[in-house]
Order: C-alpha cells, then structure tokens, then sequence
C-alpha cells in the first residue's frame, strides 16, 4: 500500500528516493540509497530483508534491471513485491508482482522510476513522473517531495497515508538528506513541512559534520536563513 519514487540527479550525480504509504515506518522499511551508486524502493508486501540484498547489488555497480531481477530471485514470494531501482549508470528499471493489490504498477524514466500498488489508479504514478519531469531546475530533493505530493493530489491510496519519507545522498559516505514522518493524518503535508525547514540547514549539518567549530543550528540559521531570528526558538519554548 506505498507509492513512491527513486532518481538520480543528472546535474549533481546525487540520488533519492521519496515514499509514502498507509502502513506506518515506510522509511525503515523501503527506502535505500547507496551514495554515488545508486537508489531503490523495495515495497508492497515489504520485506527488509530485502533492503540489504539490494543494498549489495547497488553497490556492486550491476544495472538497475540486474538488480531488481536478483532482488526477486532471492526471495521465495517475488509475485507479492514491488521494486524499483535507478543504478550506477542513472537508467532505472521496475517490477511489480503479480500478487500486488490494484491498482499497482509503475512507470520508468529517464534516471527515475515511479512505483504503487493498492492505488487510485495508474494515473498516480503518471502525476508523480510528470511532476518530477516538471521539476528539472530544482534540486533533488525538492523533485521527490513534489513527485509524492503529485501522487497524493491525484488520489494516493483510498486508505489515506500514514508515514513519509524523504532519502538523499551526494558525494558523501551519509544521506545529506534523512526525514522521515510516522503515524500522520497527512505525511506528505508533513513531510512538505520538514523539507521546507531542513533545505537551508543541508550546506550547515554537511559543514557540521567535518568542522565540529560551527556555531550551534538555531545560530547558523539565524545568520543564513533570511527572517529566520530568536522569536522562532521562543515559540517552542
């Protein structure tokens, strides 16, 4: 009961993957980015499992069809999975059994996949490709957040969702990017709302991580992030 969405960034080389669904802890569950090598969902019936097979083709560099094609060999009940994968060489590729609950499906791209099951119908993955295809001049993250709500304006799961998540990686050994929403009324809007307020905080936790100096987050924000000041902190207190 998931849709979601794996790419790459021809631009910076980055990879991601945006997802959401009814069940809750999408984002432990599906999601898997191998920084420079490639991105993947592994949902439906999920099996984390999984995620560490995929994690080991990803990062061996095999293509994105190869991937998902060992990824169901390797598990007893492929009819019941769907997989998405976009590889070291930016093609994408997908699979959905069988055994997947209408409406489920996907729809590959050029350096992305779009994949649901138990779905509105097949026009919900096409809304998420066209509103990343739409999305070209912004950065990835932002891409895969608009490809989600795309997805939910155009009828997402007739359940509702209830868990996000946001997974992104460049040129470092972590995610630049790692947000994740759990039992919402409205993940996507939520996950909207975290994105919004961590986006100008990327270049300070990349900064952080390697200069421990760097003034405290609410200091650094207050000095980038233009009408950002000490009232924000007040309202949480």
């Amino acid at each position: 009961m998931t849709y979601s969405i794996v790419a790459q960034c021809r631009k910076t080389g980055q990879y991601g993957v945006s997802v959401a669904t009814y069940s809750p802890n999408v984002g432990a569950r599906c999601p898997l980015v191998v920084p420079r090598m490639g991105a993947a969902s592994v949902q439906a019936v999920a099996n984390p499992q999984l995620i560490h097979v995929a994690a080991r083709l990803v990062a061996a560099g095999l293509a994105a069809e190869k991937i998902v094609a060992e990824i169901l060999s390797s598990d007893p009940y492929p009819e019941s999975r769907q997989v998405a994968v976009v590889d070291v060489y930016g093609r994408a590729y997908a699979a959905t059994g069988a055994r997947n609950a209408s409406w489920a499906g996907h729809h590959v791209g050029a350096g992305y996949a779009c994949a649901g099951n138990v779905l509105a119908g097949a026009h919900v993955v096409t809304a998420m490709a066209t509103a990343f295809e739409a999305s070209e001049s912004e950065v990835l993250a932002e891409r895969l957040v608009r490809a989600v709500e795309a997805g939910r304006d155009a009828g997402g799961q007739p359940e509702g969702q209830n868990s996000a998540a946001l997974l992104v990686s460049g040129e470092h050994s972590f995610p630049i990017v790692d947000l994740r929403v759990e039992l919402h009324d409205a993940p996507e809007a939520e996950l909207r709302r975290l994105w919004n307020w961590y986006a100008p905080m990327v270049p300070y936790y990349l900064q952080r991580a390697y200069t421990p100096e760097v003034p405290r987050w609410w200091q650094w924000r207050m000095e980038h992030v233009p009408g950002w000041t000490a009232r924000h902190l007040l309202k949480k207190a």
